[in-house]
């Protein structure tokens, strides 16, 4: 993965946005309405939740949170492919 890099996780007409910051920690840094981009959260760049901290400030968007750590770990360890282009499970 390139350093600190914008990532976006939609569900339930919610989009995410998130980084990486030191150590592989998940920065939240702010939550939209999909169709309009109108604020649901933004967060201030010098105070950015981690994933736990989110979950705790905003915990009816666990769907949302959940969607993210699969990201998170879906790209930091993708999964292994077997002959025929087939992910291990």
């Amino acid at each position: 993965m390139s350093e600190n890099p914008t990532c976006h996780t939609e569900v339930d007409g919610l989009r995410v946005t998130w980084r990486l910051v030191q150590h592989h920690v998940i920065a939240i840094v702010a939550v939209h309405n999909a169709s309009d981009a109108s604020p649901v959260a933004s967060f201030c760049p010098s105070g950015y939740p981690d994933l736990a901290r989110a979950r705790e400030l905003l915990p009816e968007l666990t769907k949302l949170w959940d969607a993210v750590r699969r990201e998170f770990w879906t790209q930091l360890i993708p999964p292994r492919l077997v002959s025929g282009g087939r992910a291990l499970t």
